[in-house]
């Protein structure tokens, strides 16, 4: 394939995102049930993870997206901007943003100030990848499919230069 020149190494396998992915959908159905949540997936990255966990849950939800840039060609503006709002009011919802890597926390902590100010109930994060060592804010996940080093990764919804989001896989970028 065209990624192997960009591809360092696999760093999950299509096997271990389905087993993580997995767990993550029961340990969330088990701690809403009784509720329904709603489920906001941040685009474009989570896509892949987003569709896999949905399948995963057990409990009755929602569904929405947003869309968030802070970044100006491939340079983080330190400003972080709304493209794609949710649909409707959040007011006493009980929110799970579905975030693909939560790196510097810089939008995470903006989102959730946002979603707070709306009136939701309670706001967990819930991503695929966490970069702690990389943190300027302080922003915890509580659902984290794995932990990461400050590698930049591809695959699974997770893109160089809108490349290899299709990537059944989670590989490290091969630096050039």
């Amino acid at each position: 394939m065209a990624e192997q020149q960009f591809l360092e190494r696999v760093l999950f396998s299509e096997e271990q995102l389905a087993k993580r992915v997995s767990e993550l959908g029961r340990q969330i159905s088990a701690d809403y049930r009784g509720k329904k949540p709603l489920f906001v997936g941040i685009l474009r990255g989570c896509i892949l993870f987003y569709a896999d966990l949905i399948k995963n849950i057990s409990v009755d939800c929602t569904l929405d997206f947003m869309c968030l840039s802070s970044y100006s060609g491939t340079g983080s503006t330190g400003h972080v901007r709304t493209m794609l709002d949710l649909r409707e009011s959040i007011q006493g919802r009980h929110v799970v943003i579905v975030e693909d890597i939560v790196d510097t926390g810089l939008t995470m902590e903006y989102l959730m100030k946002q979603l707070k100010d709306r009136g939701a109930a309670s706001i967990e994060i819930c991503c695929l990848l966490d970069k702690p060592g990389n943190r300027k804010v302080e922003v915890t996940p509580k659902y984290i499919g794995f932990s990461i080093e400050n590698e930049f990764v591809i695959g699974y919804g997770l893109d160089y230069n809108e490349l290899y989001r299709n990537l059944p896989y989670i590989g490290v970028f091969k630096k050039q």
